[in-house]
């Protein structure tokens, strides 16, 4: 591992305000300026001196953590499934971050049904876990990759559907689109880097209980 301090990976966004208490939980305190919207910083320091935490996008969490920039890392399921990376180990599911991962299209009184569809054209951020899914559908897929803004593809004939993440479904009913089909449920996981799990395997192992113990 590169970094002589252990780093724990955090995503930004909707799943760090139902992390903290976990956090809480496992005794860690992150200093003031991790809670202050104001603040640019990306590492932070916590109460516990050997354990830094750094806040990044989610898709980057899989990536600092697996190629052992972090030690362990807080990740939703659909990020862990479309990378696949090798080096990370999921052994806890921390049952936040509750979503789903569908297929939508253009809302239609007679929707044609995928098992009739040949070639679609998909619009996602998810281009692994969408080629996959369709592959055994049988469904040849051009997937187009965006990174936000998803639900408008279809109207502007960008794309056929989409698959994104979905909630409420209130952003696809506001953008004439329908929920056709799930791919995968989603929560967040803790992640571990594998090498330093064989390197440091009763310190990862502690903070491994500390998590369980924490849900």
């Amino acid at each position: 591992m590169k970094n002589k301090k252990l780093i724990l990976a955090v995503p930004k966004g909707r799943i760090l305000e139902e992390l903290m208490p976990i956090l809480n939980k496992c005794g860690i305190e992150p200093e003031a300026a991790f809670t202050d919207p104001k603040s640019r910083l990306l590492r932070f320091e916590t109460n516990i001196p050997e354990l830094d935490i750094i806040r990044v996008r989610a898709f980057d969490v899989a990536t600092f953590t697996a190629f052992g920039a972090a030690h362990m890392g807080i990740v939703g399921s659909d990020v862990i499934e479309e990378f696949n990376y090798s080096e990370l180990y999921a052994p806890i599911d921390l049952k936040i971050g509750g979503c789903r991962l569908s297929i939508a299209t253009t809302k239609t009184d007679k929707p044609k049904p995928l098992s009739n569809i040949s070639h679609l054209r998909v619009a996602t951020k998810y281009p692994n876990l969408t080629s996959n899914h369709f592959a055994k559908l049988g469904i040849q897929t051009e997937c187009i990759k965006l990174n936000g803004a998803m639900e408008i593809a279809p109207n502007l004939g960008l794309a056929d559907h989409i698959v994104d993440l979905v909630s409420t479904g209130s952003t696809l009913k506001a953008n004439n689109l329908e929920e056709i089909e799930q791919i995968l449920d989603i929560s967040a996981h803790l992640v571990v880097n594998r090498t330093a799990l064989k390197t440091q395997p009763e310190t990862m192992q502690n903070w491994i209980d500390k998590f369980s113990k924490a849900i």
